[in-house]
């Protein structure tokens, strides 16, 4: 431990066991204990607490009747714990009985304190740091804290209660540890006496009647064969896997949750997949549970690597059966073909469906999600059932608009409940986007985007239901198949456009903002997508949306004026903005949507349409946009100009990408290269050197990105490193430094940095040459700013004789820092 460090303990000591004392805040002590469990790691805890005694002073003040607070006798019953870890320090400790008084019943056990979680959660993280050697298993044994720790599961704390299950799991892990290494599958006679008491304790609570203490059994269980593989774990479910067994033959089943999650994990456990038992237990599991409880069990087995292909048959059916309903209620004929074997719908199923729109409801939704989690795996089911998926998901949807004509009482009374339900909607809307990675037959493919058009058009659709249908049409638009020979749309897609962009136009005009914005995030998708195809081309220009998403240019909306700005950014790079009525201006409009953009970066007073114009630019000069490349200097001098000036550190941000997107194309080289990597680039030839640097000082880039040097947000003045370390290593020698120096230019140069440094604006009185900027360059030490600016901004107060100089300072002992750091 640090000197210093040694000085400031027995003050802080005292502080933290005198009552009378404000209590430290909560944050400094988890940040004291972490310096503990640093310093115990790299040494001997005996050795710590033989150095500095103040600290087994502090824990045997806790143990003396008075009123410390809570956080305080937390925190001490945790530090115990970590300085125990070690066995010896455990006996030092043991010696003047301190651990039992902490942790036996004569300690907080058995005071008002004891009340408060904190406390109780201390005790258990305590003991869990504890528990590392034998000693600890003896100790928990004779101090009787197995059955508070027995107690503590079923504390109404949540967080108290999931801690005491991780301990007992860990404290079993523990004892079978030496054993395990002894017996490969020791058998339950044989264990030692606390691992004894657990299990019978598990056994105990799973014969119990009682719902919460079979829950706590499960949940041990699950903990252990999740976090421990030995081969002792195999014998422990061959000893508890009857009562796990038996729990099924109750009405209702028991804690279907715990059950659940016990067999899932006992499942993942390499040492029990090959054990027979336990895959016909999730066999029965599956078919006693109800479709609702059996829904995350049937996943789970789907997600399994090996298992059984009937187990596996078996779950797919079960997962299937809530959509063969809705299948079935709404087929006009008898059968469901293309669905697995066993997937028929079932009558409890039907009355779970009909039972409450909540129950109905929550069914659908669970089962679309996880049939939408099991499409893109490996090792889900084969033959996919494609068609019926498709034909289950638009038959919901058609149910919740309303426009589904069932024949059957059933399909009527699920029409009642379903229909306006968003909930449902938006999930079987990103189920239908899924199931575009594959398509299927014709026939339904335009089903699907004849109901994904009704779900757009619909009046009744909530904002949060359109948007999921834009994403899902947009999807289904890029899978859609192309013509042989043609990179074109297909007919189908092409036909569907033309029935979409009146909808679109429509929802351009909405007076909801979240609408207006999901309809240009569409239109932005579909442009970049397919704004190259002289089809779409020729439809998008016979609407109405190229001019509707001009005018939300000017949308009272922040977010809408951003989505537009990035819609109108595509629409002219595809020419796809229609031609203005001036023959002798034919690029008029374009120069006119630059003048917008340049406006609305100068102008508007919220930050993300800046931040989108930003972007635009920055891509309009990447691709060579027509605009831009006709003079790419004076489109950059402005931009950077506005950009310097901006509030938004992430507009500033992105001006220095813009900077170097132009300072790589001017070096005519890929701005790609990371300016710490082992390669070094190469160096750009004095000619093309030169005159590129002629070029950058002639747009200022140079002065924008020395004053983002030093700009108070880090993110900026990381940026510009990194920028200005990308030039000096393609950078030859721009004079020698001697002539630089001697430059009248690059005096002034350099004296304008400093006044940058110091967080001033004044800007040298001439334009910045190319020997003023090499001076520059070899006058700043990057690399060192680059390692600064990378530490996190309480580096230099993180050290922990800082932490103890602050907690002491927050009552007033150290007069030279009084002041509250945080």
């Amino acid at each position: 431990m640090d000197p210093e460090c040694s000085k400031l303990l027995p003050a802080l000591c005292a502080v933290l066991a005198d009552p009378r004392q404000p209590m430290a805040d909560d944050t400094c002590l988890e940040k004291l204990l972490d310096w503990f469990k640093t310093v115990t790691e790299a040494g001997s805890s005996v050795l710590l607490l033989q150095e500095n005694p103040c600290l087994v002073e502090l824990l045997f003040q806790v143990l003396k009747p008075q009123d410390l607070s809570s956080g305080v006798l937390s925190f001490s019953l945790r530090l115990a714990g970590i300085l125990a870890a070690q066995e010896n320090c455990f006996q030092y400790l043991q010696q003047g009985e301190l651990l039992r008084g902490l942790f036996g019943e004569s300690g907080p056990l058995g005071r008002a304190a004891w009340t408060a979680p904190t406390v109780r959660s201390g005790w258990i993280q305590g003991l869990r740091s504890l528990a590392q050697h034998p000693s600890a298993l003896h100790f928990l044994v004779g101090c009787g804290a197995l059955g508070t720790i027995f107690s503590l599961q079923g504390d109404p704390s949540l967080f108290v209660a999931s801690a005491a299950r991780q301990l007992l799991a860990h404290v079993l892990a523990l004892c079978m540890r030496g054993q395990a290494e002894e017996h490969p599958g020791p058998q339950a006679s044989d264990w030692p006496t606390c691992a004894q008491q657990i299990v019978d304790h598990i056994e105990e609570s799973l014969r119990s009647t009682d719902s919460p203490q079979v829950t706590q059994a499960l949940n041990v269980l699950s903990t252990t064969f999740g976090h421990c593989h030995s081969p002792w774990t195999q014998v422990l479910w061959v000893r508890l896997s009857p009562l796990v067994a038996c729990l099924l033959k109750k009405d209702p089943v028991p804690a279907t949750h715990s059950l659940v999650d016990l067999l899932l994990s006992a499942a993942r456990s390499p040492v029990l997949s090959s054990n027979c038992g336990l895959w016909e237990t999730l066999a029965q599991t599956l078919n006693h549970l109800s479709c609702t409880q059996a829904g995350p069990l049937a996943l789970g087995v789907l997600k399994l690597q090996d298992c059984p292909q009937t187990l596996r048959a078996q779950a797919f059916g079960v997962l299937l059966q809530p959509l063969a309903c809705v299948l079935e209620a709404a087929a006009q004929a008898p059968g469901l073909p293309g669905l697995p074997a066993g997937t028929a719908g079932d009558s409890t199923v039907v009355d779970a469906l009909l039972s409450s729109r909540s129950t109905c409801v929550g069914l659908l939704c669970q089962t679309l999600a996880h049939v939408e989690l099991l499409q893109p795996m490996p090792q889900r089911p084969s033959p996919w059932p494609q068609a019926p998926l498709l034909g289950a998901a638009v038959t919901v949807l058609r149910f919740c608009n309303g426009s589904a004509a069932p024949t059957s009482d059933v399909g009527r009374r699920l029409c009642v409940i379903l229909v306006g339900c968003v909930r449902v909607q938006r999930a079987a809307l990103d189920f239908l986007g899924t199931l575009a990675q594959e398509l299927g037959p014709q026939e339904l493919v335009t089903q699907v985007l004849a109901v994904l058009l009704e779900s757009l058009k619909s009046p009744e659709s909530s904002p949060t239901v359109l948007k999921k249908a834009f994403q899902a049409t947009l999807r289904w638009l890029r899978s859609s198949p192309k013509p042989s020979g043609c990179s074109d749309m297909d007919p189908h897609s092409q036909q569907f456009l033309r029935e979409l962009l009146p909808v679109l136009q429509k929802r351009l005009c909405s007076p909801c903002w979240e609408v207006r914005d999901s309809g240009l995030e569409f239109l932005t998708q579909l442009t970049r997508c397919w704004g190259g195809q002289a089809g779409f081309r020729h439809t998008l220009l016979a609407s109405e949306v190229p001019e509707l998403a001009e005018q939300l240019l000017r949308d009272p909306e922040s977010y809408v004026r951003a989505s537009a700005v990035k819609a109108m950014g595509q629409l002219p790079s595809q020419g796809l903005r229609t031609s203005p009525a001036s023959p002798e201006h034919p690029r008029g409009q374009q120069k006119s949507l630059l003048l917008d953009l340049l406006h609305i970066l100068s102008a508007d007073s919220e930050g993300f349409p800046r931040r989108a114009v930003m972007q635009v630019f920055t891509e309009w000069l990447r691709d060579g946009h027509a605009e831009v490349a006709e003079d790419p200097e004076q489109f950059v001098a402005r931009v950077l100009q506005v950009a310097s000036q901006d509030l938004d550190w992430e507009v500033r941000a992105q001006g220095l990408e813009l900077a170097l997107v132009f300072l790589a194309q001017t070096l005519g080289q890929p701005a790609s290269h990371c300016p710490c990597a082992v390669a070094p680039p190469e160096v750009a030839p004095p000619g093309r050197l030169a005159q590129a640097l002629q070029a950058l000082c002639r747009v200022r880039l140079f002065e924008f990105a020395f004053r983002a040097l030093f700009d108070c947000d880090r993110p900026v003045a990381q940026k510009s490193c990194d920028l200005l370390l990308f030039l000096r290593a393609r950078a030859a020698p721009c004079g020698s430094p001697q002539e630089a120096g001697s430059s009248p230019n690059v005096a002034s140069a350099e004296a304008a940095l400093q006044r940058w440094q110091v967080g001033q604006q004044g800007q040298p009185q001439e334009d910045l040459e190319p020997e003023a900027v090499m001076a520059m360059l070899r006058s700043v030490d990057l690399e060192g700013l680059q390692g600064a600016l990378a530490e996190s901004s309480d580096h230099v107060e993180k050290s922990p004789r800082s932490l103890l100089q602050d907690m002491l300072a927050t009552v007033g002992t150290l007069v030279e820092n009084e002041a509250d750091c945080y």
